[in-house]
């Protein structure tokens, strides 16, 4: 009888262990981490949510809190305090800020759902801190307008020069005309 308790425990333990590499190694492979509530998604819809993800070059794994908070512990990233009810991990490489817009645009047309919080090079974001993310532009918008802040000197500086140039030939013009008219 006590073999057969032990027998029936022990698989158990090995899945845990199992789980638990298995959300290690999402997180140490990953730049970010996002916990999401996906309270009351159907399996329709939580197919959705990962080909929106995948789009992004980001991943959702159901996971139980007790063995995200280990996880998180074991990596040495700081624990949400939102890490409450049904959870889905979201992890990934990349733009941080696509992933980002598309959990937010799926959790607004979702009722249920929302992002609860999240980890992003080690420091805790909240889910107002997740909705700020989220209202920045893209990477490729940033760098133009960098760039744009970058030029603007240099062309008002271009602006200037071919000024003083143009009034430069307009005056050797005009004394040109003057030497033509008197010869």
């Amino acid at each position: 009888m006590r073999g057969e308790r032990f027998m029936r425990e022990r698989p158990i333990r090995v899945e845990k262990e199992a789980m638990m590499r298995e959300i290690v190694a999402a997180l140490e492979s990953s730049d970010y981490m996002f916990a999401f509530t996906y309270t009351g998604l159907s399996v329709p819809k939580l197919k959705e949510l990962r080909a929106v993800l995948k789009e992004t070059n980001a991943k959702a794994k159901i996971v139980k809190n007790n063995m995200l908070r280990k996880a998180l512990e074991e990596r040495g990233w700081k624990v949400p305090d939102t890490l409450v009810g049904p959870t889905a991990l979201v992890t990934g490489t990349g733009e941080v800020t696509d992933v980002v817009k598309a959990l937010t645009k799926f959790a607004k047309a979702n009722d249920k759902t929302a992002v609860k919080g999240g980890s992003l090079s080690g420091n805790v974001l909240s889910a107002s801190d997740i909705d700020v993310l989220s209202k920045v532009p893209p990477r490729e918008i940033m760098l133009g307008m960098f760039l744009g802040t970058l030029a603007a000197p240099m062309s008002g500086l271009v602006g200037v020069l071919s000024g003083k140039l143009r009034s430069l030939l307009y005056a050797l013009k005009a004394v040109e005309e003057k030497k033509g008219a008197n010869a």
